[in-house]
């Protein structure tokens, strides 16, 4: 189970996490907050992109300060524009290059460039240029060559921002039929119907945490004063 303890982060003189403490135990669960509340750096203490100043972000027995190849491995990380994440010039060759620090051998590596690509309907593109991809397709290479790592979590920020509604629909449809446990945070309100649970984040500082329903009330007040 990830869990945060007392974790707090600034850049410079702005804070951006004020002694966050989590247990983030179940399936699905959503994070919203406005810009600059803190939401992205949040999501990116869960598998060590970002050190906490004080506090710690623990997976079981590993911490992020000590163990961040561990955390990294177990916890994966999409971002809001897949293509900061595609490193690779073909569509095979960038879900194959995550595979190589897992040192599976040469057959259980294709095996597993073919499953995801299948899953994820990149087969017959498997040997295009991964830049000409589509927005949509690109998101699916980003998720696919994330869970060809067979992570534990799946930790996605604003995964379908840069989408239109057949893409952010297609997103959703794939993160909702994941077994692994996935921590989605968005401004996108449609996407959490059916979540575990939603963190309303502001100020740096978890302000509300419980079912979807209620958590988007508290957050559209939340804005509505402003």
């Amino acid at each position: 189970m990830l869990r945060l303890e007392g974790v707090s982060h600034s850049y410079g003189d702005r804070v951006a996490l004020r002694e966050v403490t989590l247990d983030l135990a179940e399936h699905r669960i959503g994070v919203i907050g406005a810009n600059g509340s803190g939401k992205s750096t949040l999501a990116r203490t869960l598998n060590g992109l970002v050190v906490p100043d004080e506090g710690r972000v623990t997976l079981g027995e590993w911490d992020t300060r000590r163990h961040a190849r561990h955390i990294r491995r177990r916890v994966g990380f999409v971002f809001s524009d897949a293509a900061n994440q595609i490193i690779m010039p073909t569509v095979a060759e960038d879900v194959e290059v995550g595979l190589r620090s897992l040192k599976l051998g040469r057959a259980e590596t294709a095996r597993r460039v073919d499953a995801y690509l299948e899953r994820y309907g990149l087969a017959d593109h498997r040997d295009h240029p991964a830049h000409l991809l589509s927005g949509g397709q690109k998101q699916l290479l980003a998720l696919a060559s994330v869970l060809a790592t067979e992570p534990q979590v799946l930790v996605c920020d604003e995964p379908t921002t840069l989408l239109d509604l057949r893409n952010t629909r297609m997103v959703h449809r794939v993160l909702e039929g994941l077994e692994q446990q996935v921590v989605l945070f968005t401004h996108d309100l449609d996407l959490l119907p059916g979540f575990d649970r939603v963190l309303v984040v502001d100020g740096g500082r978890v302000v509300f945490d419980g079912p979807p329903a209620d958590a988007v009330g508290h957050y559209t007040e939340l804005m509505d004063a402003r």
